[in-house]
């Protein structure tokens, strides 16, 4: 089948929005599937069309590289491969040569394709591709973040099917080869020298086709579902701080391996710690007594005691106090808890108040 123009394929102009190509592929690819014309192989080949067209063109990327390939005239005779006529504007390189146009350096059409498709070069087409990594933010409480604990994820994912192990056949079922792809999983479209590959929509990729569905996954062979990990906060971790939990992701068809679940830390705010490097910061209230005639008062910290700090007679609001070795620890360092007072005033004073008050200035003042 040689390939053919995208947008032509869906019906849509080259200036069609992702919603109306979307529509248009829905709409194709309903009448066209495998499963509503079991008997029909130009259906089969209509779809394979739809499905590598709507491939390309609903993801931006593919479909910004596909866009100046086109305009190359790749996809209408402007590249022309050995032995065929020129095309206008004089000779250009076959398939199998190196050129050197737009913006796609100096490599063989193989490689565009490749890069513009998914697709895997020829020494890495039968190797097995485990799943992908999930990556997630957590969200982490401050004093978790400061100290260390565990933080409980929920992990929404696409994992392989208990009933099926990933093969999309019903236990029991008979698996035969795919005799659309002939047993490789895909299909190559192609065009004078060069062809694109695409996972076979029949098989889906696999090369089998099995006599009857898993009931579970109905044919597909993976399920969504959440998965509950608790997950460790070294101590003294910062917004941003990142952990790989090796093989806690989807796992691999066939028995591979697991995937892995990356972790982006975001450290949540608290209503009374923040923090500054090792040190930890935090403001405490004081009431104008205590402020002009001293003080000793109790102030917790981050590691949940609490310690008692002196306020000496005449503290000035805004004064900072320095509780040694109540930080945040990390490489054998540990920083400190700064302590910043703040003078609470009395919204109103009774009468016996204000005259102590003016007194105690009158006193101050002589």
């Amino acid at each position: 089948m040689a390939t053919q123009d995208f947008y032509a394929v869906l019906g849509v102009p080259d200036t069609a929005t992702p919603i109306e190509i979307k529509k248009a592929y829905r709409k194709l690819a309903k009448q066209y599937h495998p499963d509503a014309n079991p008997n029909n192989p130009q259906a089969s080949e209509k779809f394979k069309a739809l499905s590598e067209a709507n491939g390309v063109l609903s993801d931006p990327a593919k479909k910004a590289k596909y866009d100046q390939m086109r305009k190359l005239g790749a996809f209408g005779g402007g590249f022309a491969p050995r032995g065929s006529g020129q095309p206008r504007g004089g000779p250009r390189p076959n398939a199998e040569e190196q050129f050197e146009y737009g913006d796609f350096g100096s490599f063989g059409l193989g490689d565009i394709f490749s890069s513009i498709f998914g697709g895997r070069s020829r020494q890495t087409a039968s190797a097995p591709v485990g799943p992908e990594n999930v990556e997630v933010t957590l969200p982490v409480p401050f004093r978790t973040a400061a100290t260390g604990g565990k933080v409980p994820l929920t992990l929404a994912m696409n994992d392989v099917c208990a009933t099926c192990g990933g093969t999309g056949a019903e236990p029991g079922a008979t698996v035969t080869t795919c005799t659309e792809c002939n047993g490789s999983g895909a299909i190559s479209f192609g065009q004078g020298g060069f062809a694109v590959n695409r996972p076979c929509p029949v098989c889906r990729g696999r090369g089998t086709v099995p006599s009857k569905r898993c009931h579970t996954c109905h044919g597909s062979g993976e399920l969504r579902t959440q998965r509950q990990i608790l997950v460790t906060v070294p101590p003294a971790t910062d917004n941003g701080n990142k952990v790989r939990l090796k093989g806690q992701g989807p796992r691999a068809k066939a028995g591979g391996p697991a995937s892995d679940v990356l972790i982006t830390f975001q450290v949540e705010p608290d209503r009374f710690f923040s923090r500054e490097g090792l040190d930890v910061l935090c403001e405490v209230p004081v009431t104008l007594a205590q402020a002009l005639m001293g003080s000793v008062i109790q102030v917790k910290t981050i590691g949940g005691a609490k310690v008692k700090l002196r306020i000496p007679a005449g503290t000035q609001p805004g004064r900072k106090f320095r509780i040694k070795g109540h930080g945040i620890e990390k490489s054998g360092q540990k920083g400190d808890q700064i302590v910043t007072v703040q003078v609470k005033l009395p919204e109103t004073m009774t009468p016996e108040q204000e005259a102590a008050l003016k007194d105690f200035a009158s006193k101050m003042g002589s």
